[in-house]
């Protein structure tokens, strides 16, 4: 059956949904018309349709993300349609890929031509776009978020011109929540294809705490779980493999595997879960830790068996980045899919906030804007950039509005 699209016209292109869900299946709505064109001009015609009929844009990639930033009632669009990597330059060590291109796409493509990101996320399912608009990071001290990766590309404006994104405002733009307009190619700057030797050790929670400082100034990347219901720990990490590993007399090795950092940095994950996550100041971050061990240990432990992520992000400038102007930690709290979340993540959330902490933009939190504006000091430049890229909010839905303020 031929299916055209209310608002851009497109046969073929488009199709009618009662609901759309994300990846966890905790968010769920029912956008007006979900649109996949094929092109970038497709895409750009959706836009201008939508502009001209008053209506609001909300463009989705993996639908990894947990928090409200693609929900809508008008227009959800789809450019999974519009994937690889479309050119690159080995001696500049640039490459563009396209909107729909996932990271795992993209890593392997980017190998191909000699290339590699910088670091990578946990998983590797988000769109590149996802990841550079929202702020996914990996783990190690001196490694920044994905957003500051991205060196120019293009979009399309709130009036449905495709322009280069502007490199004068770049900061704006990384972490930008598909608020400025949507990205169809992000440049990115990347690295030579490296290989990483990744170890995975257990041990307790005092004996990490106790050597924690050493381990984040010893590896390029590291991280570790916290398992509630063990009280006990995973290390992870990931050094150039002509290194000599350090031994870790307290630690057992359970995992000892060399390869492309695409291949060894992110884990296929069966499992769906819900997440929240904040970014701590670097050095709060073992305190925060400990007080969210206790609160867990003494009201949670029963109900929650997933683990406690801890990471370390370098600082960047990025206007919106959750590492913006600081070291950061990051400590995210899981918990399974279709179980009840809200008690254990609305018990712990202040203990995040009296650290100063900023909430990851595609996880779930309830900081609205002037909760959130304090703790950015670049929030008014962001909002200057965003209201002349888009003046009549057509890529703003209630969620952006509540979270960015007007």
């Amino acid at each position: 059956m031929q299916v055209r699209c209310a608002g851009c016209g497109l046969a073929n292109r488009c199709s009618m949904k009662f609901h759309w869900q994300n990846w966890s299946g905790s968010l769920r709505f029912e956008p007006g018309e979900i649109c996949t064109p094929s092109t970038e001009e497709e895409a750009a015609k959706v836009v201008r349709s939508a502009a001209e009929q008053g209506r609001v844009v909300r463009v989705v990639g993996a639908g990894h993300s947990s928090s409200p930033l693609v929900e809508t009632s008008d227009v959800l669009l789809s450019l999974e349609k519009l994937r690889g990597m479309e050119s690159h330059d080995a001696d500049s060590r640039e490459a563009t890929v396209l909107a729909g291109t996932s990271l795992k796409q993209a890593g392997e493509e980017l190998f191909a031509a000699g290339l590699a990101l910088h670091n990578l996320g946990d998983v590797n399912v988000q769109t590149a776009v996802g990841a550079v608009s929202t702020g996914t990071h990996g783990s190690g001290k001196t490694l920044q978020n994905l957003a500051t990766a991205l060196a120019g590309g293009r979009m399309i404006t709130a009036r449905g011109e495709i322009r280069d994104i502007p490199e004068e405002q770049i900061l704006a733009f990384r972490c930008s929540l598909g608020a400025h307009g949507i990205f169809t190619a992000v440049r990115l700057r990347l690295l030579p294809a490296f290989r990483l030797r990744r170890r995975e050790l257990c041990t307790t929670a005092p004996e990490c705490m106790e050597h924690l400082e050493e381990l984040s100034l010893s590896n390029r990347n590291f991280d570790f779980y916290w398992y509630p219901r063990s009280d006990q720990v995973k290390l992870r990490t990931m050094n150039p493999p002509d290194e000599d590993a350090v031994d870790l007399p307290y630690a057992t090795v359970v995992e000892d595997r060399v390869g492309w950092s695409h291949e060894i940095i992110s884990k296929e994950r069966e499992l769906k879960f819900e997440e929240m996550e904040y970014a701590v100041p670097a050095d709060a971050g073992r305190p925060c830790l400990e007080e969210i061990r206790e609160r867990v240990l003494s009201r949670h432990r029963r109900t929650v068996a997933w683990r406690v992520l801890y990471r370390f992000v370098a600082a960047d400038d990025a206007y919106l980045s959750t590492a913006h102007g600081r070291e950061t930690v990051t400590i995210s709290l899981h918990h399974n899919a279709g179980l009840p979340f809200d008690e254990y993540f609305n018990d712990i959330e202040p203990i995040f906030r009296s650290y100063d902490g900023r909430p990851h933009w595609g996880k779930k939190h309830s900081m609205t804007a002037d909760q959130l504006r304090p703790l950015y000091p670049k929030w008014n430049a962001f909002l200057d950039v965003r209201r002349t890229a888009d003046p009549d909010g057509v890529f703003l839905n209630p969620y952006l509005r509540s979270i960015l303020g007007g």
